[in-house]
């Protein structure tokens, strides 16, 4: 027989249960700051400035906050569906604030909201106009340098897409964060996969097609669906956590992000409907289009893929399937980092982990000084 508990083991785990007063008082504080202010999250932007414009296509400059600026220029790209504050999240857990703070001159792409009226959009014009006009919008702002691009998602697919379709686009390296590759590898379309075999793909078709699209709310509800378990256990996270300022100010972040979802125009969801879950175009390292067809082994700059090991949406396999096809390109790191779909973009811990792998990566862009450092003035 096992022995049981001693008296003390037992006192001991009363104790465990009994809130410090210092947490109380933490508790307390949250509580009061929630209710009272509103907010504990810093949600204020990062200060920028408009320098390009066009159909669904907003370019920001952020405000340096250093008079000599560190390498080339990034442009950060958001995935479609997904406000571009993704790259924002709040003062403390923001890419582009890390990235202006280390003196690189960093710019963003916005897509805007998508409209019912722009559901014949198809993924040529992402690839063909907004993304290349943003590319070439921020090299001349930045005195003609090559731009280095971080994708978060469909937006790193897009940007490697973008490159290897146009040799003359003027970018050095990208770097993507949790994009996925090979759809075979996510369990959260697996179990639909024989449904769609058994009608030919009609039945999602007949759906995206009388939608117009894949409208905000079921985009929301897709990206909570991903996360289950913790949206099913939140309630009982933040009882947990009441006294943990940090992890309040993060769920409230996050949520401001989930409710600024955006819907995908219905040409281009349907493309990744039967291009990229039906025919899974992409693990075999080639794009299928009206007019022509995108070899990914035409991509000929440096990559980095940055997988999140707790991603449910974009699992590590599917991300780093990406590892097999680039014959061409002169470099291509593959890396982890602790976190979901969002949380290794902009998670409380990604300025230790995924920041510090995209740091390196772009400090790696060939003529720089002995010193890492390839210097501009601001202007």
């Amino acid at each position: 027989m096992g022995s049981r508990p001693g008296p003390r083991r037992n006192l001991r785990r009363v104790r465990e249960l009994i809130p410090r007063p210092q947490s109380v008082a933490a508790a307390a504080a949250n509580v009061w700051d929630r209710v009272n202010r509103g907010h504990l999250a810093d949600l204020r932007r990062l200060p920028a400035a408009i320098i390009d414009e066009g159909p669904q296509r907003t370019v920001f400059r952020y405000h340096p906050q250093h008079r000599e600026l560190v390498g080339p220029p990034v442009l950060l790209i958001p995935p479609l569906a997904a406000p571009a504050l993704c790259f924002d999240l709040r003062r403390g857990c923001s890419l582009a604030e890390h990235l202006v703070s280390a003196g690189h001159p960093t710019y963003l792409l916005d897509y805007g909201a998508i409209a019912f009226g722009d559901r014949n959009l198809g993924i040529e014009h992402w690839i063909d106009e907004v993304i290349p006009g943003a590319v070439r919008a921020v090299s001349e702002d930045a005195e003609g340098e090559p731009v280095q691009l971080a994708g978060w998602c469909l937006g790193g697919i897009m940007s490697l897409l973008s490159v290897a379709d146009d040799p003359e686009l003027p970018v050095s390296r990208v770097a993507m964060i949790a994009s996925p590759f090979d759809f075979t590898k996510v369990p959260m379309v697996a179990p639909l996969r024989p449904l769609v075999d058994l009608t030919g793909g009609l039945l999602g078709t007949v759906i995206y097609r009388a939608l117009g699209g894949a409208p905000a709310p079921i985009v929301k509800r897709a990206y909570q669906l991903a996360g289950f378990d913790k949206y099913v256990t939140k309630p009982l996270a933040i009882l947990q956590h009441l006294d943990d300022r940090e992890f309040l100010a993060q769920l409230e972040a996050v949520d401001r992000f989930m409710n600024g979802m955006l819907a995908y125009p219905g040409r281009t969801f349907g493309q990744l409907y039967h291009r990229f879950f039906r025919a899974n175009d992409l693990a075999g390292g080639h794009l299928e289009l009206a007019d022509r067809t995108i070899r990914l082994e035409d991509a000929r700059v440096p990559v980095m893929s940055v997988a999140g090991t707790g991603d449910g949406i974009a699992p590590l396999p599917a991300v780093h399937a990406i590892g097999e096809l680039l014959p061409n390109a002169p470099e291509v790191r593959l890396e982890a980092a602790p976190g979901g779909h969002l949380g290794v973009l902009t998670g409380r811990g990604a300025r230790r982990t995924t920041w510090v792998l995209i740091e390196s990566f772009l400090r790696a862009q060939s003529g720089v000084d002995g010193a890492g450092r390839h210097l501009r003035t601001a202007a």
